[in-house]
């Protein structure tokens, strides 16, 4: 799991849905459970989790997971992460506008992370 803080999130990283479990070191996350993901054909078109955003178990602070065996090329990267960073936006704005382009501007650095790691063999 690649593990990445922020001031608003926790960015969490991994061609593994199954290591959301792992790393968080509990058998059922948010209706989830690592059982189900275990049992299910995770592969780079279909996925038990392809991103959650969420509650870190136990606090109120925020997660991003993003499984990057679904981040197949720039475009549907930016999709994926775009939804979730959508999630995001909707704890902290309740401005149309400031909620959009928050999730936009953060949607733009996580992609350009992943996308530039991917490429350069380091993800």
């Amino acid at each position: 799991m690649i593990v990445s803080k922020s001031n608003k999130y926790t960015l969490l990283l991994s061609h593994d849905p199954c290591e959301l479990f792992k790393h968080f070191n509990l058998s059922h996350l948010h209706g989830l459970n690592s059982k189900d993901c275990k049992k299910y054909n995770n592969t780079s078109s279909d996925s038990y989790i392809a991103g959650m955003c969420n509650y870190i178990p136990s606090t109120d602070k925020l997660f991003i997971f993003i499984n990057l065996s679904r981040c197949t090329s720039d475009i549907v990267t930016m999709g994926l992460v775009m939804h979730e960073t959508m999630h995001l936006a909707f704890k902290f704005f309740k401005d149309e506008e400031q909620l959009i382009t928050f999730a936009e501007k953060e949607a733009y650095k996580i992609s350009l992370e992943i996308t530039y790691n991917i490429k350069n063999g380091k993800y």
